[in-house]
């Protein structure tokens, strides 16, 4: 995993994901920042974006 601030970040996926699904998108607050994961490779790499670009992506998805 990236080198993220202590304490560890606190992981969470969407509530629509459902209990038992690990083919998910985790996201933590990182502060500034956003880092997103692979559940399914909790060790492996994860992004940090700004909350803007976080945001901006997400209005995007939403309208197309």
């Amino acid at each position: 995993m990236g080198d993220f601030p202590s304490p560890r970040p606190q992981w969470r996926k969407s509530s629509h994901s459902g209990g038992g699904n690990d083919a998910c998108v985790e996201v933590a607050d990182l502060g500034q920042a956003v880092g997103i994961r692979d559940s399914k490779d909790p060790d492996g790499p994860a992004l940090a974006v700004s909350r803007t670009a976080l945001g901006s992506f997400l209005k995007g998805i939403r309208n197309s």
